[in-house]
């Protein structure tokens, strides 16, 4: 054990002392916070050009209904002209309508000399959509229409509520534990993604330096592995803790500094309603104070470090075993695209599931040791049983003791093998050896 922790510290303050950690550390708060911050602050700048769309209509019904704006200026003409066509026309487009659109809907066209803007085409069909719906419904002649479009057109707030094993009700948002639910999804899964393949470098590196050599005549190739495997896991633990703590720092120092101006926070909830369902958004506070009280943080939380712990620890061995079999990046794609795809696919089954938690694909899913650390994220904040929970568990442990296992035998012979790729024969044949 003291062999391992000796490795563990070797391979923690190594990689700590590397410039491209260091460098990274510090620069990836900046990036995430420009990445979010870039795209709000660049939608706050308008465009100053005006499209100008003309339009013909021969009914005298629409023109009206088409509301200019800062974005664009319609313009009434009786008939096509000549000089709307050139080269030289200041017009983006000319709207052409020629009879009634509530009888005759193929009566509209829009033409231009270039493609058109989707947003375009989408603001004007809907102006004249809404058009052609009140005359449909005026068509029938119904007392007090306005009063009853009036009156059709609130809506309404549909609350959810759960209630305990007491009876006791409490409320619940559905978006909110999808949310926080792939919140902890995604760091398992890029967690796993990044820093298992560091393992892997970090061991085909050692081996094509010869360092392996060295080493492995002072300690054994499963303390080796093990000390590589934990050491890797703590520069992750201690990169994404500094990482939280600068974003958190950062954020503050943002408000602190700009503070929120209503143009931002408006540009903020329209971020926010663009990946949200409108449920979302329209939320109050005192609602999500109310939720919040009542959510399984701490069963989350156990169960994400048990998760975590563990999906890190299956995969880590197997990145660490496939490092030591090969010599170059390239042989490596061989075994471990198989894996790589199993994890991706456990992020779309999450993903999947996030209409049904309880349906199969989330259930299996949720259950085989390969994805349940990704998928059983999601499902955690909607309730899922205890002995579910303790199945995926035990089923993820044991997958996890048994790859180490496997792991350290193909781990003992592959480090010393140079110069060949081995098949997956050959690795088979490793692992029975005694």
């Amino acid at each position: 054990m003291n062999k391992i922790s000796i490795i563990i510290l070797r391979e923690f303050t190594t990689r700590l002392k590397k410039k491209s950690f260091i460098l990274m550390t510090i620069l990836m708060p900046f990036l995430m916070v420009l990445l979010v911050a870039a795209p709000i602050l660049l939608g706050q700048i308008s465009d100053d050009k005006q499209e100008r769309i003309a339009v013909i209509d021969q009914t005298g019904l629409y023109f009206d209904c088409l509301q200019s704006n800062a974005d664009y200026l319609f313009i009434r003409y009786d008939r096509m002209e000549p000089s709307m066509k050139s080269d030289t026309t200041s017009l983006t487009a000319i709207l052409t309508i020629t009879a009634d659109l509530s009888k005759h809907p193929e009566a509209a066209m829009l033409a231009s000399g270039k493609e058109l803007q989707l947003n375009t085409v989408t603001y004007i069909q809907g102006a004249l959509e809404e058009k052609v719906r009140m005359d449909k419904i005026k068509s029938y002649d119904i007392p007090e229409l306005d009063a009853i479009m009036k009156d059709m057109d609130e809506g309404f707030t549909l609350s959810t509520v759960k209630w305990d094993k007491e009876g006791n009700e409490s409320e619940s948002s559905a978006d909110l534990a999808l949310g926080i639910g792939f919140l902890f999804t995604f760091l398992i899964y890029m967690f796993v993604m990044s820093y298992g393949g560091m393992v892997m470098a970090g061991v085909m590196e050692e081996k094509t330096n010869r360092i392996m050599e060295i080493m492995v005549s002072s300690v054994s190739p499963f303390q080796m592995m093990m000390g590589k495997i934990i050491g890797v896991a703590l520069v992750g633990f201690t990169q994404i803790a500094i990482w939280g703590i600068m974003l958190t720092g950062l954020g503050f120092g943002a408000i602190w500094l700009f503070g929120p101006s209503e143009e931002t926070q408006a540009a903020i909830a329209a971020s926010v309603a663009s990946t949200t369902t409108p449920a979302a958004t329209d939320v109050p506070m005192s609602h999500i104070m109310s939720w919040a009280t009542n959510f399984p943080f701490v069963e989350l939380g156990i169960m994400f470090v048990l998760m975590f712990i563990g999906g890190y620890l299956l995969y880590a061995s197997f990145f660490a075993a496939v490092g030591a079999s090969v010599n170059t990046q390239e042989d490596s794609s061989q075994f471990t695209l198989p894996v790589v795809i199993v994890i991706v696919f456990g992020m779309y089954a999450a993903i999947g599931s996030q209409g049904n938690t309880d349906g199969p694909l989330a259930f299996w899913s949720s259950i085989f040791p390969l994805t349940s650390p990704i998928v059983m994220m999601v499902r955690i904040p909607f309730g899922v049983p205890l002995w579910e929970e303790v199945l995926s568990l035990v089923l993820l442990y044991g997958t996890a003791i048994g790859m180490v296992w496997i792991a350290g035998k193909i781990y003992r012979v592959g480090i010393l093998m140079y110069g060949k790729k081995p098949s997956v024969k050959e690795m088979i044949k490793w692992i029975r050896y005694k």
